[in-house]
């Protein structure tokens, strides 16, 4: 039997610590499905169908991961698509706490879906997409938090010059 996993989030934009998310939960699972939440109640930066976008660019290669998206509960959602697991980051113990309630509510609902929760690798603990993106439109260096493809698109969301842009590594 596949072991699949959905790793859920906004994902607004992706950066290393969700790919190295992934990454790491490759070494667990058969496949991992990127679920980008469809949230009206969120102001994204990028539009869902941008943010697949960008995720299936920086994943291209890896066919373990599929990126797909989701409104309505994410335990109907993960049921549907026949996985057994929700991946979770959590970088400092207020995730957790906040984590924590939403995978037992998940379990309250009954369905046979566990939640595993993979603490950030040490250099990604401070990283979110939050400060990435206010980093990026003050026009700082973002390089060490996002792919190039992240990087350009951020860039060009706050109206700033991509002709000398370069990535980062992971």
């Amino acid at each position: 039997m596949k072991k699949i996993a959905v790793y859920p989030g906004s994902f607004d934009p992706i950066t290393y610590g969700h790919l190295d998310i992934i990454k790491r939960g490759l070494t667990i699972f058969d496949e991992i499905i990127v679920a980008v939440a469809k949230n009206s109640q969120k102001n994204a930066l990028f539009t869902t169908d941008e943010r697949v976008e960008l995720i299936q660019d920086v994943v291209k290669g890896e066919g373990r991961v599929t990126v797909d998206t989701f409104s309505g509960l994410l335990i109907d959602y993960v049921s549907s698509r026949g996985a057994h697991v929700i991946i979770r980051g959590l970088r400092a113990i207020s995730d957790f706490e906040y984590e924590f309630q939403i995978a037992q509510m998940n379990s309250s609902i009954g369905r046979q879906i566990e939640t595993l929760f993979m603490m950030t690798s040490l250099q990604y603990g401070y990283l979110s997409s939050s400060i990435v993106k206010e980093v990026c439109s003050l026009n700082g260096d973002i390089d060490k938090f996002v792919p190039l493809e992240v990087k350009i698109a951020l860039r060009l969301k706050y109206g700033l010059d991509i002709s000398q842009t370069t990535g980062g590594a992971l």
